[in-house]
């Protein structure tokens, strides 16, 4: 059987991937006393007189919220909440192997930003945290916006800000196999979504150069009459020279082509076109931009994508569970942009300067050490910032 068919296959056989166990035992009368009815009065009338003791007395502090609409789902596009669901299960089955920490996978019949903000910011006090999923631009940014404001618990989308963590990470230690240096790089973005802004400004945070981004109407440059709003804003802190033109236009004379689009829309001959050293990230899933052998080939000095079959996997598994775990640890109001790039060199600094090659720039997905470096980093950054709690 196919890939595919065996996914399938074990699906039926699953019936979901995740489920609910109870952390104590309901056996006797006195148990079920304790747990339930009449002892569990006792807690509900200690949080009542100080709502913050709800993390001490519930789960609420290891508990996360998977939340999607359905409208942008992997490389499927919008089809909807039921089928998105498989998805928000498995990202909930990677919170809880990779970091210990329990998630649940809720997703909403609506496509109005304020419904979905409205239902989360009302269901907020179950939680500890929120994990935005395959939600579309540019509504996933105002989605995100507004519940940062609304809620007193991390909010974070995971298609943005991970994906841009997991970046970052690589890019760190791509330069340094490549010798390029920070603050002077020329850098290519295609795909202007959240993805690609979350990537550029990310990476025009840490210092890393100058960004163009592209989308399907080409460069994205101050002034352009066809941007949205989201696009329009990063026009104002990217591409410094106005450039304006193809995918292919500006990516001569790169740096660094990070893509997040669709497959096949990098040629080796691009590739050929870009500064000596190139660092080439083609991130379409399943296909990516341009295969890694192909960029290789036509002088790429490192590659990465987003799949595990080939070398240097940007996988946003890298980042969500240990962020989140660092975040619950603590207490966290918030997930900040500080601790995001804490995370991004940690996860980077998981790679020993002797184990760093060109076919090794980032750890791999199952190397335990991920989760704990990214935790400890993000959870300093909330304590030395005053965001956590305890």
């Amino acid at each position: 059987m196919t890939l595919k068919e065996q996914a399938l296959e074990k699906h039926y056989e699953w019936k979901g991937k995740i489920e609910v166990v109870s952390r104590t035992p309901i056996k006797s009368r006195e148990q079920l006393s304790l747990a339930y009815t009449p002892g569990v009065a006792e807690p509900c009338l200690e949080i009542a007189k100080d709502p913050m003791k709800v993390y001490q007395l519930t789960r609420r502090q290891n508990l996360v919220a998977v939340i999607t609409d359905g409208t942008a789902v992997l490389g499927l596009g919008d089809i909807g909440p039921e089928a998105a669901m498989p998805v928000m299960e498995g990202k909930c089955a990677l919170f809880k192997e990779f970091a210990g920490v329990d998630a649940f996978p809720i997703c909403i019949d609506s496509k109005d930003p304020k419904v979905i903000i409205d239902t989360v910011a009302l269901i907020s006090k179950s939680f500890g945290g929120i994990n935005l999923e395959d939600i579309s631009a540019p509504r996933c940014f105002e989605i995100e916006e507004e519940l940062k404001k609304r809620c007193d618990i991390p909010v974070f989308h995971d298609d943005q800000h991970g994906t841009a963590i997991v970046v970052s990470a690589a890019l760190l230690n791509a330069i340094k196999v490549t010798g390029k240096k920070l603050g002077s790089l020329e850098i290519v973005i295609n795909g202007a979504g959240a993805a690609g802004i979350s990537i550029a400004k990310m990476i025009l945070q840490i210092g890393f150069g100058n960004v163009i981004l592209c989308d399907i109407k080409g460069a994205v440059y101050e002034g352009a009459d066809w941007l949205n709003p989201a696009q329009a804003r990063m026009a104002n802190v990217t591409n410094r020279e106005k450039r304006q033109g193809t995918l292919a236009d500006v990516m001569r004379g790169a740096d660094v082509f990070i893509g997040v689009s669709r497959p096949g829309l990098v040629t080796g001959d691009m590739v050929r076109s870009m500064a000596q050293g190139a660092i080439v990230f083609p991130m379409a899933n399943p296909t990516p931009e341009i295969m890694p052998e192909e960029a290789l080939e036509a002088g790429a000095a490192v590659v990465g994508t987003g799949r595990s079959d080939f070398p240097n996997q940007i996988n946003n598994v890298l980042a969500f569970p240990g962020i989140f775990k660092g975040a619950l640890s603590v207490m966290a109001t918030d997930i900040t942009e500080s601790m995001k790039m804490a995370a991004a060199r940690a996860i980077a600094s998981v790679v020993s300067e002797e184990e760093l090659t060109a076919q090794y720039i980032l750890p791999h997905a199952f190397d335990m050490r991920v989760s704990e470096a990214v935790a400890e980093a993000v959870a300093k950054d909330a304590k030395d910032n005053g965001l956590s709690r305890l």
